[in-house]
C-alpha cells in the first residue's frame, strides 16, 4: 500500500484512487453527482472538480466517414490530432476490397452494424460524393455536415485538403 505524508496527515494514495474509482464507475453507470455524493457521504462539488479535472472534451461526439480519399493517411492524422473518436477513410481500393471480401449477408450485416455504430455519434463529417451524401444523411438521421467531393459515381480516389477538414472540425468542437 503507498503513503503520502502531508504535514501530520498520513495519506493512502490506493484508498484515494479507489474512491475515485467508484465515482466515476457510479457516474458511467448515469447516476447524478448529487446521488454518488449521497452515496459515498462526500461532497457533490468534489464530483464536479474531479469531473473538470479528467475532462477531455466537452460536447457533441463526432465521426467522420469518407471515400474514396486519396491522402487518407494524411487526413487519418488530422483526424487522429483533433481527438475524434470514429473515422471512416477509405480509399477506392479498400472500399473495392470492403466489398469483394464478403458474402452477400456478410456485406450487409457488416454494413448495418457500420450504420449502427456511426449513428450513436451525435455529429458525422461525410466525405462523399453527392449521392452517397444524400444516401447517409438519410440511413443517419443525424446532424451530418456534408464535404461533396464530386458527383456520382466516384470511380478514382479523391484529393481532401486535410486544413479543410481540420477547420471543419474545430469549427464544429466550438460550436458545441
Amino acid at each position: 500500500m503507498e503513503f503520502a505524508r502531508i504535514g501530520e496527515k498520513l495519506i493512502s494514495i490506493s484508498k484515494l484512487h479507489s474512491i475515485i474509482e467508484k465515482i466515476l464507475d457510479l457516474r458511467c453507470k448515469g447516476l447524478s453527482q448529487q446521488e454518488v455524493a449521497d452515496m459515498l457521504n462526500i461532497h457533490r462539488s468534489f464530483i464536479s472538480r474531479l469531473e473538470c479535472l479528467g475532462e477531455v472534451r466537452k460536447g457533441k461526439r463526432i465521426a467522420i466517414v469518407g471515400f474514396p480519399i486519396k491522402n487518407r493517411d494524411e487526413l487519418m492524422k488530422v483526424v487522429h490530432e483533433e481527438g475524434i473518436e470514429f473515422s471512416l477513410l477509405l480509399t477506392e481500393e479498400e472500399r473495392w476490397e470492403y466489398v469483394e471480401q464478403k458474402s452477400g449477408i456478410e456485406l450487409f450485416n457488416s454494413i448495418m452494424g457500420l450504420i449502427t455504430k456511426i449513428r450513436t455519434y451525435d455529429l458525422v463529417i461525410i466525405i462523399a460524393s453527392d449521392k452517397r451524401i444524400k444516401v447517409i444523411e438519410a440511413l443517419l438521421d443525424k446532424e451530418v455536415i456534408p464535404v461533396e467531393i464530386g458527383k456520382s459515381p466516384l470511380q478514382e480516389d479523391k484529393y481532401v485538403d486535410p486544413e479543410m477538414v481540420r477547420s471543419i472540425i474545430r469549427e464544429v468542437k466550438q460550436d458545441n
